[in-house]
């Protein structure tokens, strides 16, 4: 084991953590400074009003969650570079997930962005009224929160995978992947309870999410075990071979 190879692999274990401190940032900043704090279910007149009253702070949710998608792709990027000795078909899966889900939500964010053009009332909407208008911003912030659930498939799907590679990494303790496995569930439970049981105020993935915020300080402050890293890829060069 070099210590070109130590340094290396534990700066892009940090770099990884750093990564996904910021996609918990950039990601809690676009939900509670725009979905939780500005849209008001089922009523359009106080949604806009919250809206019209802070503009600049639902503008900066709205780049907030695309600064966050942008990351998503460097953090999956670093974590394939540091699991793909493991097993390279599941840390590919890895990244499919990512890239989809992210291709998702950008596009989705028009929704959202769509709000904006019905409340800055252009003259080519003026055949609406402002009730109409307010309506018709709530729709469409109210499809932004469906395509997000959509997208949500796809950002529970790839922990599976990233739990998997864990576990059986053997730089990482077995705990940490069972946990992502189990923040999977998470997400995709809360996909399924909105489209079967809309009622139902519950949101699995607040208890479930935990296994991330362990790895996120595991690759922040411990990064890896370097020696069973180096072990193992070599393993997989000698298999490539």
């Amino acid at each position: 084991m070099s210590f070109e190879t130590t340094n290396s692999i534990n700066k892009t274990a940090r770099i990884a953590g750093l990564l996904y401190l910021l996609l918990a940032i950039f990601g809690g900043g676009a939900e509670f400074l725009v979905r939780q704090s500005m849209v008001v279910p089922g009523d359009a007149a106080a949604t806009a009003a919250n809206i019209l009253a802070s503009e600049w702070t639902f503008r900066l949710g709205f780049l907030a969650e695309l600064a966050g998608q942008v990351v998503f792709i460097y953090l999956v990027m670093a974590l394939y570079s540091i699991l793909k000795p493991v097993n390279r078909y599941q840390a590919v899966l890895m990244v499919t997930f990512v890239v989809i889900a992210v291709t998702m939500t950008c596009l989705n964010m028009l929704n959202q962005f769509a709000a904006l053009f019905f409340l800055g009332e252009p003259g080519y909407l003026a055949v609406f009224n402002g009730e109409q208008l307010q309506a018709l911003a709530l729709l469409f912030l109210n499809m932004h929160k469906v395509g997000y659930l959509i997208a949500q498939v796809f950002f529970g799907l790839w922990l599976l995978p990233l739990g998997i590679l864990v576990y059986k990494s053997g730089f990482f303790p077995r705990l940490l992947g069972i946990l992502l496995v189990v923040a999977c569930a998470g997400y995709l439970a809360d996909v399924v309870i909105f489209a079967l049981f809309p009622t139902v105020d519950l949101v699995l993935s607040e208890f479930t999410f935990v296994g991330e915020l362990l790895l996120l300080f595991w690759l922040l402050v411990k990064g890896v075990n370097v020696e069973r890293w180096e072990t193992r890829a070599l393993e997989t060069a000698a298999q490539s071979a």
